[in-house]
């Protein structure tokens, strides 16, 4: 949904109650988990937190609070939300003088011993269609902690279809930003 002024929290709600029946916006639900199907942008992005496994549950609490969104330009609504299969969240995101209010719901979580995130599938509402995971991986070799954002997406809404360079770069402006954010998260808490 395309805006040309921020909607109130009271529209965003409305936007969030109105998507509870939602349906996916794509047939292939979990394949970041697997194969990724054809016909999609694959995006694949990673970054080094630090080494050791206090870094490691570090990064784990700040998926959970959802600090890879903690962007300025892109907001989650509600930050809240508990990283649970079937949890359905509202992203604002502010570009080019206009807001855009995208939904997405949670596919599958991943809670393992070097491993824990989840990735989220687009809804009819969003102006992509694809899947994307979040997670932190811990090599235990090296002791290094990464994020690591994996995405499949093509362009859903007529704008996102029309603009589809611009889409592309605030999907890049989005990847580094996150990777950076999440970044932040750890360094702040192992500085506190």
């Amino acid at each position: 949904m395309f805006l040309l002024t921020r909607p109130d929290r009271h529209a965003i709600q409305q936007f969030l109650d109105d998507r509870a029946n939602d349906q996916f916006s794509y047939p292939e639900i979990g394949a970041t988990a697997s194969e990724v199907p054809p016909g999609y942008n694959i995006d694949h992005n990673r970054v080094t937190l630090g080494v050791g496994t206090e870094v490691f549950e570090q990064a784990k609490t700040a998926i959970r609070d959802w600090k890879m969104f903690d962007l300025g330009w892109v907001e989650l609504i509600n930050s809240g939300t508990s990283i649970e299969i079937g949890q359905t969240v509202a992203i604002l995101v502010s570009h080019y003088g206009f807001y855009s209010l995208n939904a997405a719901r949670i596919v599958y979580t991943i809670d393992e011993p070097t491993r824990f995130g989840f990735a989220y599938g687009t809804l009819t509402e969003h102006g992509e269609i694809g899947e994307e995971r979040f997670s932190v991986e811990y090599e235990s070799d090296s002791g290094d902690v990464w994020y690591d954002i994996f995405a499949f997406s093509r362009p859903a809404a007529l704008l996102a279809k029309i603009g589809y360079p611009i889409s592309r770069s605030l999907q890049r402006a989005f990847a580094k930003d996150s990777k950076a954010a999440m970044q932040r998260a750890v360094r702040k808490v192992k500085n506190s």
